[in-house]
Formats: C-alpha cells, structure tokens, sequence
C-alpha cells in the first residue's frame, strides 16, 4: 500500500466500501452488511477511545503554549473573531437556502413516530451553560462530555500560564501524553483506508436511498448548503482576505477533509489536521498548536450553523408553525454562540435540541431526522474540518506566521507518523 499516496489509500477504501456496501444492499448479503458494520464500528470506537486524553492534554498544551507566541491575546483574539464571522456567514447563507428551497414544505411524516430523544442537559440555555460545569472531574472522562473536557483543559490551561515555573512538570507531563496520544491515534488513522470502505459500506447496505426519500430536499439542502460553505465562502475568504491560492490550499487539505467525511469525528482528524496545517499550509507550529485543537472542539459551521438552520426551518414547516424574521435572528444567534455544544464528535443534536428548544419548536423533529443523520453527518464534519484548516492560514497570514514556501511546495507525504519533538522550553509572551 505505500505505494499509494495516504490521500488515494483513502479514496480506494470509499470506492470499495461503495461498491461493497451496494452489493450487500441489492442482493441482501446479510454476513456482507454486518462485516461492514463492524469494521466501521471498530474503526470509530478506536478513534473515541483517544478522545478524553487527546482533547484535555491538547486545549491545556494549547492554551500553555501561547506563551511561546509574540502577541499571544492577539491571535487569540483574531482566531475567535474568525471562528465568529465564518459561523455567522454559514448560518446567513443556510437561512437563506432554507427559504428558497423550503425543505419542510409539503413533506408528509407521521409526527407522532417519531422517536424518543434523551434531550436531558441540552435542551435549554441554563441546562448548556451549566453543563459545561463538571460535577465531578472523573465523571466528564468517563463519559466523554468533551465540552467539560475542553473547561477543564482550558481552567487548567490558564492557571499553567499564571503559576508559571512551578507548573513546568505539569506541562511536560500533559505535552508527553499529548505525543504519545497522538502517536498512538496515528496508528489508527493509518487504518483509516480499512475503517472508511466499512463506514461508507455500512451506510449505503444499511440506508441505501430508502430513507432519503421523504427527505431528500433537506439532505440535498444539507449537502447543497455545506458545498457552498466550502466552495464558494472558504475559497472566497481564502484569495481575499489570506491572498493565497484556494486550489493549493485544498490540495494540501484534502486528506483531512476526507477522513473527516468518514470518520464523522473532528477530534478523531485532530492529528492529520495538525499535521496539514503545519507541514502542508505552512501555519506555524506554535500558533497551530493552539488554533488547531481549539477549532477541533469549538469550530463548527456545519453541525453548528448550516445544518440547525436548515433543520429548524425543515421542523416549522412539517408541524406547521411559522417563523418570523425574530426566529431567524435567534437561529444565527445560537449557531454563532452556541457551537461548543458539539464538542467535536460525531453527530449535531445537541446543537439542534439547542436550537429547537430556543425557538420553542417541537423536540421531536430531533427524532424525525435521526434515522438519516449518519449520512448528513458526513458533509457536515468536512465543512467543520475545512473550517478548523482555513482559519489558521488567515489568521496566520496576517500575522506573518505562513510559510508560503511551505503552502505552495508539492504537498509533504502523509503516510509515515510524525517526528515526536521533545518539549520546548516555555519562554515568556512578549505580549
């Protein structure tokens, strides 16, 4: 397989799952369907088990390493004011998509099917603010609540910065399990080839076009309005405002667009996205170190703006309730503020419960669209991940932090684990 570029490894794994996965839907190999389960299954379950280590030790390294940056506050700064707009023109456009095309209109669904949705702790605003608060710090590992995870890393983040010297063996404790997490996750996504002809295989035996049909004009809205953020506003952003080249910057991207397409999981492409920002985009490495685990766990324009936007407007419709112009300003207020409760994993409904509930809409449209979320979810993680990817080069191009050598050479081969480095001695911010 080393023949084979990473990237193309990775395109053949989707041909074959495709192919597999069609097999096993039209002449119902039922032994076929369940391999591809499995493997697709396995495959995301070894990227979650680094999930807990890898978002805590990365947001508090991240957070702690901005005192090796010149003018830290103010890529800080900039960095979330990027997060903000991009998020802001995403919701904009979806908004507008969604009253064109009216995804919920004349869509006919048995509302009283739809299936029950465990909404405890995200269906409101209090529950969300306060179920960033850990109750119990054990309890937010063991359970995977990433966004107490990203708290915690960033409380114990800054209290590293204010302590100082006497935090050093912290730190280089947290950067050591960061590069052995890291290394270890690696090794996982080298089987990502594997793990996507069974995620990609699993879908198509297991959903075909069936459940799409009902549907269809709000998947194809999803897709439709993800490939616009994509297409048009990241290349956009990217010639005016980074005055770099978008073609290049896809190419250097494209691997981890494309395991985040199948994975469904940003905190799962952490690596790989570290990985094209610095040796690809040529971002430097110490503020990548902070903008790219801080956008794996907050940056979310698909899950958090395009897909409630269009969602909430598909709910309305279909239960006939009307929104007026106020609604459609409290929908681009929760997608701009609000997405950190997808904290980077699979899947958006707690964004949308969040959303729903805001609006006063009924919860169980959460339920309607489950069935076919796994096949939304996909376009939605690309856009998040592309997100977390441009970013970083506008800010960093501002700054005079790109390495445009880097960004314009052939793109730098992916498929060997990267150099560990041993841990730099933290120096003081000169601002």
């Amino acid at each position: 397989m080393k023949r084979f570029s990473f990237s193309l490894q990775l395109l053949l794994g989707l041909v074959v799952g495709v192919a597999l996965g069609f097999a096993a839907k039209v002449w119902d190999v039922t032994w076929l369907a369940e391999t591809l389960t499995q493997v697709g299954k396995i495959f995301v379950q070894l990227l979650k088990l680094a999930v807990p280590p890898l978002v805590f030790t990365a947001v508090l390294v991240s957070v702690a390493n901005l005192r090796n940056v010149n003018g830290a506050a103010r890529l800080a700064t900039k960095t979330l004011l990027w997060f903000l707009a991009t998020a802001a023109i995403a919701v904009t456009l979806a908004i507008v998509l969604g009253l064109i095309i009216n995804p919920g209109q004349g869509v006919t669904l048995d509302t009283s099917a739809a299936k029950p949705v465990d909404t405890e702790g995200a269906g409101t605003w209090l529950d969300f603010v306060t179920g960033i608060l850990p109750t119990n710090i054990v309890t937010a590992f063991t359970e995977v609540n990433v966004l107490q995870i990203v708290f915690l890393g960033v409380v114990l983040g800054a209290a590293t910065l204010a302590v100082g010297e006497k935090a050093e063996p912290v730190l280089a404790f947290s950067k050591a399990v960061l590069e052995l997490v890291q290394k270890a996750l690696w090794w996982v996504i080298r089987l990502a080839p594997i793990g996507t002809a069974g995620l990609i295989g699993k879908a198509v035996a297991t959903y075909g076009w069936d459940l799409l049909a009902p549907l269809a004009k709000f998947s194809v809205g999803v897709y439709v309005g993800c490939l616009i953020v994509l297409l048009a506003v990241y290349p956009t952003l990217l010639a005016v405002f980074g005055r770099v080249s978008p073609i290049t910057f896809f190419r250097n991207a494209w691997p981890a667009i494309e395991l985040a397409f199948v994975s469904r999981s940003s905190v799962g492409t952490l690596p790989l996205t570290q990985r094209v920002t610095v040796e690809r985009n040529g971002v430097d490495r110490d503020y990548a170190a902070f903008a790219v685990p801080f956008g794996a766990t907050t940056k979310m324009d698909g899950c958090a703006s395009v897909y409630p936007a269009l969602a909430a407007i598909f709910v309305a419709q279909v239960f006939g309730l009307h929104l007026g112009i106020g609604d459609y300003l409290l929908i681009a207020f929760v997608s701009v503020v609000g997405s950190a409760a997808t904290a980077g994993l699979t899947g958006a409904i707690v964004m949308l419960t969040l959303t729903l509930s805001t609006l006063g809409l009924p919860l169980e449209g959460v339920g309607l669209l489950l069935a076919i979320d796994p096949i939304l979810d996909m376009i939605r993680t690309a856009t998040n991940v592309a997100g977390q990817l441009v970013v970083p080069v506008l800010v960093a191009r501002s700054e005079g932090r790109l390495d445009e050598a880097v960004f314009n050479a052939p793109p730098q081969p992916l498929d060997d684990a990267p150099a560990v480095r041993p841990a730099a001695v933290a120096k003081p911010a000169t601002a």
